[in-house]
């Protein structure tokens, strides 16, 4: 019985924390292009993913994504570019925005 009580109270610990917020930017690069990302921090992984953060990181030109990387739950990280849908393997935050800068570069 008591192993059971443990077991719910473990669950509404986890339960009751929130992501938090730990970066956000956004940023008008010209009158038609724009680049934003916000990072939040987990008190567990998603579904899909092995690590503690939630990201969403967008390259839009003229209203359309261009360079987009996510980990949506259930998907796992990946990546849009130009379209195409493909994974992501997240190594760090560090690599992560390396990566989604490079992509946008690329593209400028």
């Amino acid at each position: 019985m008591l192993s059971h009580l443990t077991a719910r109270v473990v669950a509404v610990i986890i339960d009751s924390m929130k992501a938090v917020l730990i970066q956000h930017q956004k940023k008008q690069l010209d009158g038609r292009s724009l680049i934003e990302y916000k990072i939040w921090r987990l008190p567990a992984p998603k579904l899909g993913s092995s690590h503690h953060y939630a990201y969403r990181l967008v390259y839009v030109v003229g209203g359309k994504r261009i360079v987009g990387f996510d980990n949506e739950r259930g998907k796992g990280d990946h990546c849009h570019l130009d379209g195409v849908e493909t994974p992501y393997r997240f190594q760090d935050l560090t690599g992560l925005l390396a990566d989604f800068l490079r992509e946008v570069e690329k593209r400028r």
